[in-house]
């Protein structure tokens, strides 16, 4: 649902217990991300996640999340 150099959520469909430590797998314009992220909070199906990353998965979300900001702020412009 939303991401950031820090963390992710997303809409699950099954319940994982905050502290969990959990491997996550996604796609981002720049490239697939497998990584590691703590749940940090809950509501309902909507979960956030924070990223415990290695530094070349932690390239691919800082660039991935530099142009999506770029993209929502030139569609903010029209």
């Amino acid at each position: 649902m939303d991401i950031s150099e820090s963390g992710i959520s997303a809409l699950l469909k099954i319940e994982v217990p905050l502290g969990e430590l959990v491997q996550l797998e996604f796609a981002l314009p720049f490239g697939q991300v497998r990584t590691y992220a703590m749940v940090r909070q809950q509501n309902a199906f909507r979960y956030g996640f924070q990223f415990v990353e290695s530094e070349g998965t932690k390239e691919i979300i800082r660039a991935s999340c530099s142009d999506l900001a770029v993209q929502t702020s030139l569609l903010g412009e029209l």
